[in-house]
């Protein structure tokens, strides 16, 4: 009896509000792809029931028609939303094996960056996007996440939520909690459309219940005002600065990186990638290099994470990371799809 090899591989990124499910084969040819809404448990009243459900139906289908099955596949590698805390990530590998895997990797979406912003394979990726999150992996395999929950509690002082209730927060104190003067306040008035100061918590309060408020602008007053000189918003900033630098440097020192050892730190979404104001990464450097004896090599990812869901699960199928040639060859193929 000939024993079939399974020459496939299975890579997903599972976001808050989409999920891609990519297949390729071990040689890192591109075969099919779907791009889909959310995978994520918190997104679902049954939780994980509706996670299995949605990911074992986007599995089979991708499967399906292209003639294979689960055994075709040598390896799958999936980067999820909502997969925090170890209680959340026992439940999802349990989703990941009811779909019939047994040979795959699963973390939270963190840690995407790092396979795709590293040649290496390994380092620490700062997530500064609608929210924040720290991933990183060490050469020997070990994986860390600091935050990611959405709290104060664990650091999760950056992303475009935060920053933009730190704003309003400024104006609020500049109003009535005898906060300084702040170039924001007028910008702010503006792009919200309040009339007076009087309205400004109800319009304010009113945006952040029903999720209205422009975070975007609101993030881009922060930095303008921060760019000339404005000491509120320079001290918003600073303190962001410094919360990412905590994390990464905490999550570095917690891994098994030998000393001395040069690390990639990939800077991932939306505020560290688009945000033209060099005061954050300047800032992080400093704090950075102020928290660890490493040497760093900052790398601002400009290649979607989900590659890196690809090219994990390349790793696990051959037992190595690969090569440049298949690296430059996986980022190629999924660019132009998202």
């Amino acid at each position: 009896m000939i024993m079939k090899v399974p020459n496939y591989i299975i890579g997903v990124d599972g976001g808050n509000s989409k999920t891609d499910y990519f297949l390729f084969d071990i040689q890192g040819n591109f075969i099919d792809h779907i791009n889909t809404g959310t995978c994520s448990h918190e997104r679902f009243p049954d939780a994980y029931a509706s996670a299995y459900r949605v990911m074992n139906e986007n599995v089979q289908e991708l499967l399906s028609r292209n003639g294979l099955k689960l055994e075709d596949v040598s390896a799958g590698a999936f980067g999820l939303a909502g997969a925090d805390i170890p209680s959340q990530k026992e439940n999802l590998r349990g989703v990941i094996e009811r779909i019939g895997f047994t040979h795959y990797a699963m973390d939270n979406d963190s840690f995407l960056g790092v396979k795709a912003g590293s040649e290496k394979g390994f380092g620490i990726c700062s997530i500064n996007g609608s929210g924040a999150s720290t991933g990183g992996i060490s050469p020997s395999g070990m994986r860390l996440q600091v935050g990611g929950v959405g709290s104060e509690l664990s650091g999760d002082e950056a992303g475009g939520f935060f920053l933009a209730r730190k704003v309003l927060r400024a104006v609020y104190d500049a109003f009535y909690r005898m906060g300084p003067e702040t170039g924001l306040t007028q910008p702010v008035m503006d792009v919200l459309q309040i009339p007076s100061k009087e309205l400004f918590i109800e319009f304010a309060l009113d945006g952040m219940l029903k999720r209205t408020l422009p975070t975007t602008r609101l993030v881009q007053i922060l930095f303008a005002a921060g760019d000339a000189g404005d000491p509120v918003a320079l001290q918003i900033i600073d303190n962001t600065a410094k919360q990412l630098a905590c994390s990464t440097v905490g999550c570095l020192h917690n891994l098994d990186f030998e000393p001395g050892q040069e690390v990639d730190l990939i800077l991932a979404g939306s505020v560290w990638v688009k945000v033209e104001s060099p005061l954050l990464l300047e800032g992080y450097k400093k704090h950075i290099a102020s928290l660890t004896a490493h040497s760093c090599n900052f790398i601002l990812l400009q290649v979607p994470p989900a590659a890196g869901a690809i090219l994990w699960a390349l790793e696990l199928a051959h037992g190595r990371p690969v090569d440049t040639a298949t690296r430059e060859k996986v980022i190629a193929a999924v660019a132009p799809l998202l």
